[in-house]
C-alpha cells in the first residue's frame, strides 16, 4: 500500500463528510428544516443535531450495508480482503448504532422538549417514548438492530452468516422508511415503500463505492474486476434510486408547481440534478474506465472519477437529510378532519367499485412495480444471451412468465390493490391470485433453469448470481421446504391459519403486515405448485399418482376454507372492515360471505388447471417412457423379447417331454 493510495482515501472520507455537510447546512437554510418552531423551541442544539446525526446514520448504514453486499458479490470468503470488507460493515453498523441512539434521542427531545436532567422523571419519560410510542419504538428497534449487526459482522466470516447479516442490515432501514414524513402522508403504501427502496439502493451504491476506496491497493484484490462487479450492483441500485425517488417525489410535493415554486421541491430538483450526473459518470466510467484498470495509468483516473462520484454522493446525502426536515407541500390532514377511512387506511375512501373501476383504478405499490421490472428485465435478457449463443429457449415458457409478472403488477397495483382495503371479497380475490393464479404462470417459466442456463459461471472462488442459485437450490433449507408434503402442508395450513388468528388483523393494521402476506402467499404458492408441475430441479418430485392425490386434498382443504368463511357468523376484523364509513356496495357482512365464496369457487379454478395440466404430463411422460423403450428394441434387435420368447419355449419344450416320459 502506497503513501498516495492511503493518502487517496483519506481524501475520499473527507470530501464525502464535507460535501454532505455543506449540502446539509444550505439545504435546511433553503428549506427552513432548521427554522425554530412556534411553540416549543428545543434549542439550536436540537434543531441542527437531530438531521447532523441522522446524516451520519444514513452513511454508516450505507457503510454496513454496502460492504456486506459487495463482499458477497464480489469477494472470497476466507482471503483476507472479505474479512476486511467485514471489519468495515462492522465498523459502519457501529456508528450506525450510536448515530441511531443520538438521533432517536434527540427526535425525543424535539418532541417534547422536556428539561434534560438525571432525575428519575425524565428517564421514565424517555423509557415511555422508546416503548409505547410507534415513532420511539422505531428508533429503539433501528438501534437494536445495529448492535446485533456490528457483533455478527466482525463474529461471522463465512457465506451464509454474511448473507444472514446482510439481510438483517437491509431489514433495519425499515423502522426508518415509517419515520418522519413518509409515514404520515396521504398515499402512505407508495411513501414508504418508496423511501425504503430509496434508501436500501443508496446504501448499496454509496457504501459499495466507499469499500472500493477502502480495498484498492491491496495486493489480494483484482481492481479492475471488482469494480466491474461494484459497476454492475451500481447500475441496479441507480435504477432503483431514480424510480424509487420519482414515485416519493410525486407524494410528497404533489403538483408540478409545487416542485418548482416550494423549497422542498427546490431541494428534490437539486436531488434530481445530482443523481443525473451520478449516473453519467458511472456509465462513463463503466464504458471507458473499467476496460483500462489493468494499465499503469488507470489509478490516476480512478481516483480521479471516483473521488467526484464521492462529492456527488455526499451531496445528494446532505439533501436527502435536510428533505427529512423539511416540511412537504401535500402537508398532512389534520385528526378532527380525516373520515374513518382516512384514519384506518391514510387515504381517502374510494368511490363505489363499479365495472369500469376493474380497468380504470389503480393504486400501485412501488415495491412489487420493481420486483416486477427486475424480474422482466433478467428474464429476457438471459433469454437473449442463450440466442445469441445459439440456444434456444421455448416461447412458451417467456410467455408465461411475462404474463406472471404483469398480473402481479396488476393484483399489487390495479383495481384489486385500491380496494382490498375496503373489501373482504376483493381482498380475498387477491390472495387467490397470488397463491395460486400468479405461481402458476412464474413456475412454467421455469426461472431457475433459465438463469442456471445463462448467468456466467466463475471460476475464482467468489459467488456471483449463479453460484447463489445453485447454493440456494442445493441448501438443506430448500430440500425441506420443497418436499411436496411440506409445500401443500405450507399451502393450506398458512391459509387456515392466516385467516383464523390475529395475522390477518396485522395485515390489515401494520404495513409490514401487509407486504409479509403478499411475500408469504406468492412464495408458498410458487414452492406448491413447483412441487406438482415445474421444470426447474428440485430435490424430489412425487410420482404422477401421488401428485394428483395430493392435489386432490389440498383441493378439498381448500374447499372446506371457503365454506368456513362463508359460515362465519361474526365480522372477521370487524374493527377495520365494519368501521370503514363504507356507505356503497353491499354490507360487510354480506362482503365476507362473497368472499368466502370466492375462495371457495374462483380459487378453484387454477387448482383445476393445476389437475390437468398434471394428468397431461402424465400421459406425456408415459409417452416418452415407451417411445424410449422403443429406441431401445430398435438399437437391439428386440434381444430382449426374442430372449424372454426362447426362454418360453425352453420351459413349454421341457413339460412336454415331462409329460411324454409320464405317458410311458
Amino acid at each position: 500500500m502506497t503513501s498516495r493510495t492511503s493518502a487517496y482515501r483519506i481524501a475520499g472520507i473527507v470530501i464525502l463528510l464535507i460535501a454532505a455537510l455543506v449540502a446539509l447546512v444550505l439545504a435546511l437554510l433553503v428549506g427552513g428544516g432548521a427554522r425554530p418552531p412556534l411553540l416549543q423551541d428545543p434549542g439550536p442544539f436540537v434543531l441542527w443535531g437531530t438531521p447532523i446525526a441522522k446524516l451520519v446514520m444514513n452513511m454508516s448504514g450505507a457503510v454496513m450495508l454496502g460492504s456486506l453486499v459487495l463482499a458477497l458479490f464480489g469477494l472470497r470468503a476466507g482471503e483476507r480482503s472479505f474479512d476486511a470488507a467485514l471489519n468495515i460493515a462492522s465498523v459502519g453498523a457501529a456508528v450506525f448504532t450510536v448515530s441511531a441512539g443520538l438521533a432517536g434521542f434527540l427526535a425525543f427531545m424535539a418532541a417534547f422538549n422536556p428539561k434534560l436532567s438525571i432525575e428519575r422523571e425524565f428517564g421514565a419519560q424517555l423509557g415511555r417514548y422508546l416503548i409505547e410510542r410507534p415513532i420511539g419504538q422505531s428508533w429503539l428497534i433501528t438501534t437494536i438492530f445495529g448492535a446485533v449487526i456490528t457483533v455478527l459482522a466482525f463474529a461471522w466470516r463465512s457465506w451464509t452468516p454474511t448473507l444472514i447479516t446482510a439481510m438483517l442490515a437491509a431489514a433495519s432501514f425499515l423502522p426508518l422508511a415509517t419515520q418522519g414524513h413518509a409515514g404520515d402522508l396521504a398515499g402512505h403504501n407508495m411513501a414508504v415503500n418508496s423511501i425504503l427502496l430509496h434508501t436500501i439502493g443508496a446504501a448499496v451504491w454509496l457504501g459499495g463505492l466507499l469499500l472500493l476506496v477502502l480495498l484498492r491497493g491491496r495486493a489480494d484484490v483484482d481492481t479492475a474486476l471488482l469494480v466491474g462487479r461494484y459497476s454492475s450492483l451500481a447500475i441496479a441500485a441507480f435504477a432503483v434510486v431514480a424510480f424509487s425517488g420519482i414515485t416519493r417525489s410525486i407524494v410528497a410535493v404533489g403538483s408540478w408547481d409545487a416542485l418548482w415554486t416550494t423549497p422542498y421541491g427546490w431541494i428534490v430538483l437539486a436531488k434530481a440534478v445530482l443523481l443525473g450526473g451520478m449516473g453519467l459518470l458511472g456509465a462513463w466510467y463503466r464504458a471507458r474506465l473499467i476496460p483500462k484498470l489493468a494499465g499503469a495509468r488507470a489509478a490516476g483516473w480512478f481516483w480521479l472519477l471516483v473521488l467526484c462520484e464521492v462529492a456527488l454522493m455526499g451531496l445528494a446525502s446532505g439533501a436527502a437529510a435536510a428533505l427529512a426536515r423539511t416540511p412537504p407541500p401535500t402537508g398532512e390532514t389534520a385528526a378532527f378532519l380525516q373520515t374513518p377511512a382516512q384514519i384506518l387506511t391514510g387515504g381517502t375512501l374510494p368511490p363505489e367499485l363499479t365495472f369500469e373501476r376493474w380497468f380504470t383504478a389503480w393504486d400501485f405499490d412501488v415495491l412489487w412495480v420493481v420486483v416486477a421490472g427486475f424480474g422482466l428485465f433478467l428474464y429476457l435478457a438471459g433469454v437473449r444471451r442463450l440466442r445469441l449463443r445459439g440456444d434456444r429457449w421455448p416461447i412458451h415458457r417467456t410467455v408465461f412468465w411475462v404474463l406472471g409478472m404483469l398480473l402481479l403488477v396488476w393484483v399489487t397495483g390495479g383495481p384489486i390493490n385500491a380496494y382490498q382495503e375496503y373489501l373482504f371479497s376483493i381482498h380475498m380475490m387477491g390472495h387467490m391470485m397470488l397463491s395460486m393464479a400468479i405461481p402458476l404462470l412464474l413456475v412454467s417459466g421455469a426461472p431457475i433453469t433459465l438463469a442456471l442456463r445463462a448467468i456466467h459461471k466463475r471460476d475464482d472462488g467468489t459467488r456471483g448470481g449463479r453460484e447463489w442459485i445453485m447454493w440456494a437450490v442445493h441448501s438443506p433449507f430448500a430440500r425441506v421446504v420443497t418436499h411436496p408434503f411440506v409445500a401443500a402442508a405450507i399451502f393450506i395450513l398458512s391459509l387456515w391459519a392466516f385467516y383464523f388468528t390475529d395475522l390477518v388483523r396485522w395485515s390489515m393494521f401494520e404495513h409490514l403486515g401487509h407486504e409479509w402476506m403478499v411475500i408469504h402467499f406468492l412464495l408458498s404458492g410458487y414452492l406448491f405448485v413447483m412441487s406438482l408441475i415445474g421444470a426447474d430441479p428440485v430435490p424430489y418430485r412425487l410420482p404422477y399418482p401421488g401428485r394428483l392425490i395430493t392435489l386432490i386434498a389440498v383441493m378439498a382443504m381448500h374447499a372446506f376454507f371457503g365454506i368456513a368463511i362463508m359460515m362465519q357468523e361474526g365480522l372477521m376484523v370487524a374493527d377495520w372492515f365494519g368501521a370503514m364509513g363504507r356507505d356503497w356496495g353491499v354490507s360487510p357482512m354480506e362482503d365476507q360471505y362473497v368472499g368466502g365464496g370466492i375462495a371457495w369457487s374462483i380459487g378453484e379454478i387454477p387448482t383445476l388447471i393445476l389437475a390437468i395440466t398434471v394428468a397431461i404430463q402424465w400421459s406425456r411422460s408415459d409417452t416418452k417412457l415407451q417411445r424410449r423403450r422403443d429406441r431401445h428394441a430398435d438399437r437391439t434387435g428386440d434381444a430382449e423379447l426374442e430372449e424372454y420368447n426362447a426362454k418360453l419355449a425352453a420351459l413349454a419344450e421341457r413339460d412336454q417331454r415331462r409329460e411324454e416320459r409320464d405317458g410311458r
